[in-house]
């Protein structure tokens, strides 16, 4: 009989303890894959959100990518960005909070965009249509609102709201401009709850300083295809020197050191200490089922069994504890992350479609893994125990007892 056929029959033998240690292993093992499926899902969520986009390049007026300031004559700039032979497309944003009231209720303060892109770079229409429509273009100031704003005031295509600017530090004097919501759509980077709603360029100069253009806060640049991102961010920073210019690479590596670190350390900690405890849980049940055995194991020994045989039939006995219940726990580790995915992203100023748990194939290579080592350095004892088993004394003890 082999040693894998003698692993199986004593975990069939001992149910009881069979079952509890792959349960035990399961939710163990699905935390660890949930730890690990954390410490690169944010980093991974955020670099598909700018991806999504189409734009990989974004220029900035401020030092940090947080930060907001205008960025000095951005309509020059943008014609001149846009004659570059390495971009294909490039657009203006501008980002004012404003006041919006609906009829005679009070005010919500919202955020709005003012752009002439209208691609799923920015929002999704989920209602009505979209701002380059015929609908659109035919009104002085049309929208498209979030819908978690549009859910709050009941709003719907066709209604008339009034928008008032809000500048920072500055009493507005400006009257309130009559505007009518054209569409309702989901926008790529606001925030669970977040107040956000997007107009043309035109409408949102009218509503935010009469007639003045204001400079752009964000600007957006494609390349075309088959050029860098790094080279088209060099050629825009040549057009003006001391321009800040990042590509989506850039983005993610700054996140990554400043942002994300946070959730990659809580990973490792946590990873560790799951771990620990899977060893523990493992190596504990394999013990005390060979201190139940030891007059077994020592008759196997006196009828000529090696103790490698031995080793190689408790090495079995974990690996069959440790492998079940490490197969259970990626469908388990799924469905924790879900729910825990559904609770963090409430926290506020997060994208919605931000993730904090994303799988990938990377994750499951080095759960298996660690379960592997878990698996061995559990037999590590019992084999031990074994190997140095006095097979007479041991014999005498379980007969005279």
């Amino acid at each position: 009989m082999t040693s894998l056929a003698l692993a199986w029959r004593t975990a069939r033998r001992f149910r009881a303890q069979t079952v509890l240690a792959i349960v035990g292993v399961a939710v163990i093992g699905a935390l660890l894959f949930d730890m690990l499926l954390l410490s690169r899902g944010l980093l991974l969520s955020f670099s598909e959100l700018l991806a999504s986009g189409g734009y990989d390049v974004r220029i900035v007026g401020a030092t940090g990518l947080a930060a907001r300031a205008p960025i000095p004559d951005s309509d020059d700039l943008v014609a001149r960005i846009d004659r570059l032979p390495q971009v294909e497309r490039v657009a203006s944003i501008r980002i004012e909070s404003i006041a919006l009231r609906v009829n005679n209720r009070p005010p919500d303060f919202a955020t709005l965009i003012g752009s002439a892109e209208t691609g799923p770079s920015l929002w999704r229409i989920v209602r009505g249509e979209n701002l380059g429509s015929v609908a659109a273009t035919s009104q002085r100031c049309p929208l498209v609102i979030g819908q978690p704003l549009a859910t709050l005031r009941g709003l719907v295509p066709g209604a008339t709201v009034f928008l008032t600017a809000r500048p920072s530090g500055v009493v507005s004097a400006l009257p309130p401009v009559v505007c009518r919501i054209v569409g309702i759509g989901e926008f790529t980077f606001a925030g669970v709850g977040d107040d956000t709603m997007a107009t043309t360029p035109d409408a949102f100069n009218a509503v935010v300083s009469g007639s003045r253009v204001s400079d752009a806060d964000v600007i957006l640049v494609a390349s075309r295809s088959g050029t860098p991102p790094a080279t088209t961010a060099k050629a825009v920073e040549a057009i003006r020197p001391g321009l800040r210019v990042y590509s989506n690479d850039d983005v993610v590596a700054q996140f990554n050191q400043n942002g994300f670190a946070y959730f990659r350390q809580i990973s490792i900690v946590l990873s560790s200490v799951t771990m620990v405890f899977a060893f523990l849980l493992v190596a504990t049940l394999l013990t005390v089922s060979i201190n139940q055995r030891l007059g077994e194991v020592a008759a196997l020994r006196a009828l000529g069994i090696g103790r490698r045989r031995i080793a190689s039939m408790l090495l079995w006995e974990s690996g069959l504890l440790v492998g079940t219940g490490g197969v259970l726990a990626v469908p388990l580790g799924e469905l924790l992350a879900q729910i825990l995915d559904r609770i963090l992203k409430q926290m506020p100023g997060l994208p919605e479609q931000l993730h904090f748990f994303v799988f990938e194939p990377r994750a499951v290579v080095i759960h298996a893994a660690v379960l592997i080592v878990t698996a061995v350095a559990a037999a590590a004892y019992p084999v031990w125990l074994t190997a140095r088993l006095p097979i007479a004394a041991t014999l005498r003890r379980e007969v005279l007892g």
